[in-house]
């Protein structure tokens, strides 16, 4: 009995100790029903707030720019070509032959003229920096669209003046441009330019591809080929 009354003593002074503490430093347990829900007092991973929203964000890459393409027949190549090459814009250019029935035509086969291919140059181009009623305007002041069949002392089909439309909006601007130069009358002589849709483009030859530059000039008037 002595010891149990020992225990008891014991019992009771450690509760009142801990009683003492607890008031003392405030009690670390709380009531369920009081706290408050961390689930709504996050920060939600994609709001306003969010780390991942104060970033900077990386900017779209730009679209690629959609290269269009036009094609003039306008007597000798060599000399069309250096021409638009010297223009802003244009992207790349080409010498050939188009608008012929021979399915694999030679410079040789198209100089007898009975290919019914014309010297032509097809063009790559940026719109954004020079449209296709741009390129007409060039067009028609490198050549004279009012011979038949020649361009100076170049005379056969394959010289001829031609515009080869690759759109119809190419068709229609042609036409437009046409109908303006005859309506001003800008030449003296009827426009005998052929306007055509764009058919297969034989490439020419590679000495051909860029013939003045190669020899450094920018003309082609004093040379007959």
């Amino acid at each position: 009995m002595k010891e149990l009354t020992i225990m008891s003593k014991t019992a009771i002074t450690l509760l009142a100790v801990l009683m003492i503490t607890a008031q003392k430093t405030g009690c670390v347990w709380q009531d369920p029903d009081k706290m408050t829900d961390s689930k709504n007092t996050q920060t939600p991973i994609d709001g306003p707030n969010s780390l991942a929203s104060s970033q900077p964000q990386t900017p779209a890459p730009p679209e690629k720019t959609q290269y269009q393409k036009a094609t003039f027949a306008a007597g000798c190549f060599w000399g069309v070509e250096a021409s638009f090459r010297a223009v802003e814009g244009v992207v790349d250019t080409r010498v050939g032959y188009t608008g012929g029935t021979s399915p694999y035509p030679t410079y040789k086969q198209v100089c007898t003229d009975k290919t019914g291919h014309a010297e032509a140059v097809e063009i790559t181009f940026d719109p954004n920096k020079v449209s296709f009623e741009q390129l007409l305007d060039i067009f028609w002041k490198i050549h004279d669209p009012t011979t038949l069949n020649r361009q100076g002392p170049d005379v056969g089909t394959q010289y001829r003046s031609a515009v080869f439309c690759h759109t119809e909006q190419q068709k229609d601007a042609a036409l437009a441009s046409i109908k303006k130069l005859r309506k001003t009358r800008a030449f003296k002589k009827p426009i005998v330019t052929q306007v055509l849709p764009a058919g297969e483009f034989h490439q020419a030859e590679e000495y051909h591809q860029r013939y003045l530059e190669k020899q450094g000039k920018t003309s082609c008037s004093s040379t007959i080929h």
